[in-house]
C-alpha cells in the first residue's frame, strides 16, 4: 500500500509494541531516505494495533490478507510479484503460495 504498512509481529514476554513499532519505523524510514533522499515526515506519529487470538487459523486468515494487500491495492497482478510479500507465518503453517490466490479470492 502506498500510504500506510501492514504487518504480523510476534512480541516476546515483556517485549513493549509501541518501542518496536517506533524501531520499525526508525530504520525503515532510514532506508527510504537513504533512497529517496530528505523527503519530510514518512510516519504518522501513531499506530492501530490489533490483537489476534493465539489459534493457528486466526493467523493463518491475517497473513493471507495482509500479503494479498498489493493485489487488492492495484499494485501488482500476482502475490509473488510484490517484492514484500513474504509473511513466515505461511511457511510455518504449511500453506503452499500457490493456493492463496484460490483461498482468499
Amino acid at each position: 500500500m502506498p500510504d500506510h504498512w501492514h504487518g504480523l509481529i510476534a512480541l516476546g514476554v515483556g517485549d513493549d509494541l509501541g518501542l518496536r513499532i517506533g524501531l520499525a519505523k526508525t530504520n525503515m524510514a532510514r532506508g527510504i531516505r537513504a533512497e529517496a533522499g530528505a523527503i519530510g515526515p514518512i510516519w504518522a506519529k501513531s499506530f492501530h494495533d490489533h490483537a489476534l487470538r493465539n489459534d493457528d487459523e486466526a493467523l493463518l486468515a491475517t497473513a493471507r490478507y495482509i500479503v494479498m494487500n498489493p493485489v487488492r491495492a492495484g499494485l501488482v497482478r500476482r502475490v509473488g510479484d510484490y517484492p514484500y510479500w513474504d509473511a513466515i507465518w505461511l511457511d510455518s503453517l504449511s500453506c503452499p503460495v500457490s493456493t492463496l490466490a484460490t483461498k482468499i479470492l
